[in-house]
């Protein structure tokens, strides 16, 4: 029994290269609107990453990457999970305004 994958990104016109070479490749791409962070978990986790790898003040790339990795691996798992647990909520209201 095989591994069935299907690959989810914005979507954005930006991003046609990106869609033709998954085509191309076949793979098996969802159907997502564009520009629609309000339905992606993880985009709040952007903001909250920024804010505290700014925080740290970076001097170099190096410290960059140290630093987002750092933070990425102390997010608690009740964030993630809060974002969980609210994305149906997320989901209806944007139902409920289209």
């Amino acid at each position: 029994m095989g591994c069935s994958w299907t690959f989810q990104h914005d979507n954005d016109p930006k991003h046609m290269l990106t869609l033709q070479w998954l085509q191309q490749k076949k793979v098996k791409v969802l159907e997502w609107p564009s520009q629609s962070p309000d339905l992606n978990i993880i985009e709040p986790l952007w903001g909250d990453l920024k804010h505290v790898v700014h925080a740290r003040r970076p001097k170099t790339l190096h410290d960059l990457e140290a630093f987002c990795q750092d933070e990425w691996a102390a997010i608690p798992p009740a964030r993630i999970q809060g974002l969980i647990d609210n994305y149906y909520k997320r989901l209806h209201a944007v139902i409920d305004a289209k």
